[in-house]
């Protein structure tokens, strides 16, 4: 017998809509420690954004200042194909600040878990009261609203859903469900949603993830697979602590290996992650998801044998398909005869099977002796020197 919780996600499933992207490395990216970006960046970074096809920019915090407001008015005038939003504190000194950024979106953020109410000297009266009187404000100047629940995944389920329908009933056009530690893991987010949906129906949802365990991207998606119709993401998981949702993992999850449909383009989320590095100067790993410089190449002899005969064998996804490199071999210790034979044929030399097999003991010892891979041109010297004997 199906559980009742996993009936009502199957029924939120059979509902699926497009999957709205906000991306927030402008605002939520930027406050990783010792990132800053400049104008140029900052205007740089929304560009390719846009041309990467994302809904919607949470384009900076205009409390923080005057330069911040500037840098916000200025994305607002490069007229980008996306819906821009300024991120404000609950205080209608904020929002009378965003209003004068010319962005048509506005984002609040209150808290509603019981720490972060205690934390702010703040109640569930204050953070309801406060919710109607500051979307009501804003309806003065906004087209589009969207609260969010700061610590939603640990805010009793009684509050979380009376929050959420005051929110509904106030008319915003989107509730912020944020796992603000990133404590949260897949089947709790599926349940926090779908329970959220059965009981409103009507409730248009975004999920902001944090990846403090590891798990940003798996909530990410699994807050979707739930009914879930916005997320939230960064380039290349940017942010506070352990970082966010990444916008490139989330997009190929749901886009590209998975079912749903978005405005992503694919293909240029490699140029795009890379440029997000180098501007925040965080280096990407070369074994980062989707983009890493290193997850297309393949040493393991098993793996090389494999995607010679069928390139889906041993990788899920074509490289090309979010711009990165072709797949490559590399020749080291764990290297097989059919990889070594392969690169040797690019060479314009052929070998057969049993000369493979006996290039393999000296191209392991090579590679235990310097503890790396093998250069093309060190596989033809040891070629040409058992040619030699």
């Amino acid at each position: 017998m199906i559980p009742e919780n996993q009936k009502k996600i199957c029924q939120n499933q059979i509902q699926q809509k497009r999957v709205w992207m906000v991306d927030t490395t402008l605002r939520d990216g930027e406050q990783a420690p010792g990132v800053v970006f400049s104008t140029q960046d900052r205007q740089e970074i929304a560009r390719g954004l846009a041309d990467c096809g994302i809904d919607e920019i949470e384009a900076g915090i205009p409390a923080m200042g005057e330069m911040a407001c500037q840098d916000i008015k200025g994305l607002a005038r490069l007229g980008l194909p996306c819906t821009l939003t300024s991120w404000c504190r609950a205080k209608k000194a904020d929002i009378c600040l965003a209003a004068d950024c010319n962005t048509p979106g506005v984002h609040l953020s209150l808290p509603t878990s019981s720490i972060l109410l205690k934390t702010f000297d703040r109640d569930e009266t204050w953070a309801l009261d406060t919710l109607e009187e500051l979307v009501v404000f804003s309806k003065r100047y906004f087209d589009h609203i969207s609260v969010g629940a700061q610590d939603a995944t640990r805010t009793e389920k009684r509050f979380l859903t009376r929050f959420a329908r005051l929110a509904h009933d106030c008319g915003v056009h989107r509730l912020r469900l944020a796992d603000t530690v990133g404590m949260a893991s897949p089947v709790m987010v599926m349940e926090m949603v779908s329970d959220l949906l059965t009981a409103l129906p009507g409730l248009s949802l975004e999920f902001h993830g944090h990846n403090d365990l590891g798990m940003a991207t798996a909530n990410a998606v699994s807050a979707v697979d739930a009914g879930a119709q916005a997320l939230s993401v960064t380039v290349n998981g940017l942010g506070e602590r352990a970082g966010n949702a990444p916008l490139e993992e989330t997009a190929m999850a749901l886009f590209g290996v998975g079912p749903h449909k978005g405005n992503i383009q694919l293909s240029g989320l490699t140029r795009l992650c890379r440029r997000v590095a180098q501007l925040s100067g965080q280096t990407l790993p070369p074994s980062k998801p989707v983009v890493g410089s290193r997850i297309f190449s393949h040493e393991s002899g098993i793996h090389c044998a494999g995607l010679l005969k069928d390139a889906s064998s041993y990788q899920l996804f074509d490289p090309t398909l979010v711009g990165n490199q072709a797949s490559q071999f590399v020749i080291g210790y764990h290297s097989g005869s059919a990889g070594i034979r392969y690169l040797l044929k690019t060479q314009g030399i052929s070998l057969s099977k049993k000369e493979a097999q006996q290039l393999l003991p000296l191209i392991r010892q090579r590679a235990l002796e310097q503890r790396k891979e093998l250069s093309v041109s060190e596989l033809e010297q040891l070629h040409r020197g058992l040619q030699n004997v």
